[in-house]
C-alpha cells in the first residue's frame, strides 16, 4: 500500500507505564500527508472525500465526523490505534490534527471512532484477543468504549420511539406550507462507479474509505442543488457497511435532501453493488448534514424543501428526529463537562447520551491519578483532587463482601436511607431500563440554605464489567423532570457527578470508592471533613459497611431489579 508524498510511522508513539517503564502500543499507527492541489476542492480547502479515505486507510493499518478546513500546503496528521477488542469486533479511536509548515504551529482537528469486523476468507467472524490497557489514558478510553458500543445498539430502537410519540408528531411542522419550498425530487443524484484495482485492498475488497469517499460526492451535489451554492459539510451520521464490495462492481450511489432547517440540511445517501445482471446488493447508508456559508463565514438560511409523497415523507420525518437526536448528543456529549448545566432535562428521546454522560463522566474522575490523601481513620481514605476550580473528593475502602453483592444493593437508592443519614427519604420515580433509574432524594436542612430541606432529581445509571479486572459502575447526575419541578419548602440541589467505583478485589473481597464532584449544595456536607475538622465520612462508611454485612445474604425471593408495580415497566431504547 502506497500513498504519494506520505509516511506512515511503523514505530509508534512512546510513552510511559505508570511505574515509569518506558511503552509502546503495538496498535499504534501514525501518517502524515501534505495537501496537494488535487486534493483540494473549489475553495482550495481538502476535500473531506480524501480526509475519509486518509483516516480509513489509517484505521486499517491500526487494527460523526466533525470537518475542519485544511489548506493547500499544510499537512494532515492522523493517528488511529485500538480502544479495545470485544468478541468479535474491535473499536479504534482515531485523532486527526493539522500542522502549518511556515508557521510551525498545530492544532487538533477532529475525533472519529470505527469499528471493525475481522472476517476469514474461507467465511465466519474472527474471535478477536482482548486488549490489555497499559497507561492511564487507554483504561479510559478502554472502559468508555463499551458505553459507546451501548449507544450504537440501540441507536435504531431511539429512532423508532422517537417516531411513535405522538408529542414530537404534533410538533412537526407543516412541510407543505411554504410557498417557495424546492421540491425534493430536483435534488436526487444517482451516480455509477467502477471500482478497479487501484480502489481495493490485498483481498480485493473496496476500500471502506473510497466508498465514503464517493458517497460524500453525490451528497455534495444533491445539497447544493438545493442551495444553488457550494455546500459545507458539517458532520457525518454513523457510516453503516451492510456488505463487502469487490473490484468489478459497478457501485450505484445515490443520494436526495432529507430535510432542510433554518441552517442546515439532512441529505440521505445509499450505496448499491452489483456485478453483470445480478440484482443490487446493499453496501452502505448514511446521513450527512451540510451548511452554506456566506463570504464571513456565517451560516446562511436554507429554502425549504417539499417531500415526495409516502417515502418521501418518511425521510422527511426521520431527519427531523436524527436532527434532534444530533442536537442532544451534542449538546449532552460534544460540550466540555464545564459548559453543560448541572441538571439537564431528561426525556426518552436523550435518555441514552444522559446515561453514557453519567457513566463516563465518573469513569474519567475516577481514572485520574492526581488524587491526595486527605486523611485516613482505620483504613478508610478520604482523597481530594482540585483541577480547573472543581474540587472532588473520593472515600475509599475494603470491604468483606463478594464485589456483584455490594452492587446489587449500593445501586438501590431506595436503600440508602437506611445507612447514610444525609438521605433523608429517596423515592423512585421512573424504572427506565433495567440499567438506569430516577429518583427523588431528600437531604436534611443546612444553615447556609436558610434551614430548608434539599432535594435533588437524579439520574442513576449502573453498569456491570464488561471484562475482568473492570470494576461495578453506579453513577449519578442532576437531571430535570417536568412532572418535579422545585417546589416551595425545598432548596433544589444539584449533583454534577458523584457514585461507586466497585472492585473486585477477591472473591469476597471488594474494594469499594465513592466519588463527589462537590457542587455548591455538596460542599457544606463535607467541608469540615476536608478541613479535618470532623471524620463524619469514616462514620458513614461504618455504616454503609455494616448495612451491606447485615445484607451480605440475599433473602429477598424477588431480585431488586423488578420496579414497584406503580412504575414504568422496561423501556427500549
Amino acid at each position: 500500500m502506497s500513498f504519494p508524498r506520505e509516511s506512515i510511522s511503523g514505530t509508534p508513539k512512546m510513552s510511559r507505564h505508570q511505574n515509569g517503564e518506558e511503552y509502546r502500543n503495538p496498535t499504534e499507527v501514525k501518517k502524515s500527508q501534505i495537501v496537494m492541489p488535487c486534493h483540494a476542492n473549489h475553495r482550495q480547502e481538502l476535500s473531506v472525500g480524501e480526509l475519509l479515505k486518509w483516516m480509513d486507510s489509517t484505521a486499517c493499518l491500526s487494527g460523526c465526523v466533525c470537518v475542519c478546513f485544511f489548506r493547500v500546503g499544510q499537512v494532515v496528521n492522523i493517528k488511529a490505534k485500538v480502544n479495545r477488542a470485544f468478541n468479535t469486533s474491535m473499536e479504534v479511536g482515531i485523532v486527526v490534527s493539522c500542522e502549518d509548515l511556515f508557521s510551525d504551529t498545530h492544532w487538533s482537528v477532529c475525533r472519529a471512532v470505527a469499528t471493525f469486523v475481522s472476517q476469514r476468507t474461507t467465511g465466519g467472524k474472527v474471535q478477536l484477543r482482548p486488549l490489555v490497557p497499559c497507561t492511564q489514558a487507554e483504561q479510559v478510553e478502554h472502559s468508555l468504549a463499551a458505553e459507546r458500543r451501548r449507544m450504537r445498539l440501540v441507536h435504531a430502537d431511539i429512532m423508532k420511539d422517537l417516531l411513535a410519540n405522538r408529542a414530537f408528531q404534533q410538533g412537526q411542522s407543516n412541510c407543505n406550507g411554504a410557498e417557495k419550498a424546492v421540491p425534493a425530487e430536483r435534488t436526487r443524484v444517482e451516480s455509477v462507479e467502477l471500482v478497479l484495482p487501484t480502489h481495493a485492498n490485498h483481498q480485493v475488497n473496496t476500500f471502506g474509505g473510497q466508498i465514503m469517499a464517493w458517497m460524500e460526492n453525490v451528497a455534495t451535489i444533491a445539497a447544493s442543488r438545493l442551495c444553488n451554492a457550494h455546500p459545507t459539510l458539517q458532520s457525518i451520521d454513523m457510516f453503516h457497511f451492510r456488505g463487502p464490495s469487490h473490484v468489478g462492481d459497478r457501485l450505484v450511489l445515490k443520494a436526495i435532501v432529507n430535510n432542510a432547517f433554518k441552517n442546515s440540511m439532512e441529505v440521505g445517501v445509499c450505496a448499491e453493488a452489483y456485478q453483470g445482471e445480478e440484482p443490487l446488493r446493499h453496501i452502505n447508508s448514511a446521513f450527512m448534514t451540510f451548511e452554506i456559508r456566506d463570504q464571513e463565514g456565517k451560516p446562511c438560511t436554507l429554502p425549504r424543501i417539499r417531500p415526495e409523497p409516502l417515502e418521501g415523507m418518511r425521510r422527511y420525518q426521520e431527519a427531523i428526529a436524527r436532527n434532534k437526536i444530533r442536537l442532544d448528543r451534542k449538546y449532552i456529549i460534544s460540550c466540555k463537562q464545564t459548559e453543560v448545566p448541572l441538571s439537564v432535562p431528561w426525556d426518552l428521546s436523550n435518555q441514552v447520551y444522559l446515561s453514557y454522560n453519567n457513566v463516563s463522566a465518573l469513569k474519567m474522575l475516577a481514572a485520574r491519578n492526581n488524587w491526595l490523601l486527605n486523611s485516613e481513620k482505620n483504613k478508610v481514605s478520604l482523597y481530594t483532587l482540585e483541577q480547573k476550580q472543581v474540587l472532588s473528593f473520593k472515600v475509599e475502602t475494603e470491604v468483606d463482601i463478594p464485589a456483584e453483592r455490594a452492587f446489587m444493593l449500593l445501586s438501590d437508592l431506595s436503600k440508602r436511607v437506611e445507612w447514610d443519614p444525609n438521605y433523608e427519604r429517596c423515592e423512585l420515580i421512573l424504572r427506565v431500563n433495567d440499567d438506569d433509574f430516577l429518583y427523588r432524594v431528600v437531604t436534611p436542612s443546612i444553615a447556609d440554605q436558610g434551614g430548608k430541606v434539599q432535594d435533588f432529581i437524579l439520574l442513576a445509571s449502573r453498569r456491570p464489567p464488561c471484562d475482568s479486572g473492570d470494576p461495578y459502575v453506579i453513577a449519578l447526575r442532576s437531571v430535570t423532570l417536568p412532572t418535579h419541578p422545585p417546589t416551595e419548602g425545598y432548596n433544589r440541589g444539584e449533583v454534577l457527578c458523584a457514585g461507586f467505583s466497585i472492585l473486585e478485589v477477591s472473591k469476597d473481597i471488594s474494594k469499594i470508592s465513592y466519588f463527589n464532584q462537590a457542587s455548591p449544595e455538596v460542599l457544606p456536607y463535607i467541608s469540615t471533613d476536608i478541613a479535618g475538622l470532623s471524620s463524619s465520612f469514616y462514620g458513614i462508611f461504618c455504616t454503609c459497611n455494616t448495612f451491606l454485612q447485615e445484607n451480605r445474604v440475599d433473602h429477598a425471593s424477588t431480585p431488586q431489579s423488578q420496579p414497584p408495580s406503580s412504575t414504568l415497566k422496561r423501556t427500549q431504547l
